[in-house]
């Protein structure tokens, strides 16, 4: 793999932005990792890793470049406590502010001879919603969005996730666990009704046994049965919808 981490200008200052592509000549289609609440770590990087290394170029920005880019310990999520700080920049980073960062991320992306369009958006438990978020922003470059128990997709508010589903046009694949207080299945049959209303391709599948983060191998819910069927899904979900025929720079 080649790794590096650049700081890409947005509106609100520099992202650091850590990216990883195969040890090759060519450029591989891109792949925008959305972190969860916990922040940036090597988890997320190994995760990073794995799609790169079946041939994309991943990018993961850490969202919370903006109050000095923190990461959190998941150990406290098994004792069932929640760090105060990352509870607070979960609840500030808007959607309206990552639309705006993802353009950034498109902007640096369209210059990186690393990088062919379409692209796809991934985004885990509070980066879910961000994924929904960016594909309805640009259309246009983004063809696959997935979904990993993502939270608050589905809220009384004009800005409800949810309600983005009617601008997206890229296939969607929204990985629920069995067992999500953030993630009800009152919100996912929402979610599903808005999918079909736009007719979109779609796979919204249920992980029995599974809890909310199972699919974080260092996490205490790792769920790894399911985790893996995650994994094959958005594999397929990339090859349908991005340009996966090796493009070599000689």
């Amino acid at each position: 793999m080649i790794e590096t981490t650049v700081a890409i200008k947005t509106r609100d200052g520099q992202m650091s932005t850590w990216i990883v592509r195969p040890d090759e000549p060519g450029s591989f289609p891109l792949v925008i990792y959305w972190m969860d609440a916990l922040g940036v770590r090597e988890e997320l990087r190994d995760m990073c890793r794995r799609i790169a290394s079946v041939g994309y170029t991943v990018y993961l920005p850490n969202l919370f470049y903006r109050d000095g880019g923190p990461s959190f310990d998941p150990a406290l999520l098994a004792s069932g406590r929640q760090d105060p700080k990352m509870v607070e920049l979960n609840d500030s980073l808007s959607t309206a502010m990552t639309v705006s960062d993802c353009a950034a991320l498109l902007a640096h992306a369209n210059h990186n001879p690393a990088v062919r369009m379409p692209a796809a958006v991934v985004g885990y438990c509070m980066g879910g919603r961000h994924a929904i978020a960016a594909a309805a922003a640009y259309p246009k470059e983004i063809k696959a969005l997935a979904s990993i128990h993502g939270g608050r997709l589905v809220s009384d508010s004009d800005n409800s996730p949810h309600r983005l589903i009617a601008h997206i046009q890229a296939e969607a694949y929204f990985a629920w666990a069995q067992d999500d207080p953030s993630a009800s299945a009152t919100h996912a049959k929402v979610v599903e009704d808005a999918l079909l209303a736009n007719g979109l391709p779609y796979r919204l599948e249920w992980h029995l046994g599974a809890l909310h983060g199972f699919t974080f191998p260092e996490r205490y819910c790792y769920h790894k049965t399911a985790a893996e069927r995650v994994w094959s899904r958005l594999f397929s979900l990339f090859c349908r919808n991005l340009d996966t025929h090796p493009s070599i720079r000689k």
